[in-house]
């Protein structure tokens, strides 16, 4: 069962986002570094706050989960995992850990509150994967496929998916019973790789998680009609939830070449 993850501290497009089908609402908290890793590039950078969490909270009720992606490790982390429960988080998605010990830190601040989901985007995480999946507390995991091609000095993103990378991380994951997803997805039929080709490795890598793109709903670019039209037309006849199928495999078995 493919969940999805929606990027936005609107309660408005939450609202729709989560009549639509989405399964879970992106807090997205994390500026330490990350403009500095990503400058130049198309990527969401999006100064989030935990207020935003109980505005979207109060906007969507119990129709979707709320997950806080903190900013990596630092000397402030206890307080901003804190405040993001203290607001109404699900989920606390930890990004740039390198250590199984950032793990062990992660789980002991978290403290059964909320589900641990750590963010795998470096090259050191990757090859400490086997050790991390043995600490106890770590619920998901998402392999981030934007940072991690840039560790690896590549040009493209999804090489990752070529090259055996994301294969081999997915099998690691598997096999420590660890739910586990992978970078996003745009709207069928766009996108410079198409997201059709994207959703059948989701599929054939068994991936349960993956984040809608902008062009779902990029307030910068769209108005607020289209975003509605996109998602609650386009979402979900395209990509229906848990909740609105019972079961993906078959649709996702016609993508697959």
């Amino acid at each position: 069962m493919l969940k999805l993850m929606y990027i936005t501290n609107d309660p408005t497009v939450a609202k729709i986002a989560a009549d639509a089908g989405v399964d879970r609402i992106f807090i997205d908290m994390e500026v330490l570094g990350k403009a500095e890793r990503q400058g130049g590039m198309d990527t969401v950078q999006s100064h989030h706050t935990p207020e935003d969490i109980a505005k979207v909270r109060a906007a969507i009720g119990d129709q979707a989960e709320i997950m806080a992606h903190v900013n990596p490790m630092n000397s402030n982390s206890q307080t901003e995992i804190d405040d993001a429960i203290a607001n109404g988080a699900d989920v606390i998605m930890l990004p740039m850990w390198r250590t199984v010990d950032d793990l062990r830190q992660l789980v002991r601040m978290v403290n059964g509150r909320a589900k641990v989901m750590p963010l795998l985007e470096t090259d050191t995480a990757a090859d400490n994967l086997p050790e991390a999946v043995k600490v106890s507390g770590i619920d998901q995991m998402h392999i981030g496929l934007n940072d991690l091609h840039l560790c690896y000095h590549q040009k493209f993103m999804f090489q990752l998916l070529t090259d055996g990378t994301v294969d081999r991380l997915c099998a690691e994951l598997r096999e420590a019973n660890i739910p586990y997803g992978f970078g996003g997805v745009g709207r069928p039929g766009s996108g410079t790789l198409p997201a059709e080709c994207i959703i059948a490795e989701h599929y054939r890598l068994g991936s349960q998680y993956v984040i809608l793109s902008r062009s779902f709903c990029n307030t910068e670019k769209t108005t607020a009609s289209l975003c509605v039209r996109l998602l609650t037309t386009v979402l979900p006849t395209t990509w229906p939830s848990s909740r609105r199928r019972d079961a993906i495999s078959g649709r996702l078995e016609m993508l697959v070449p």
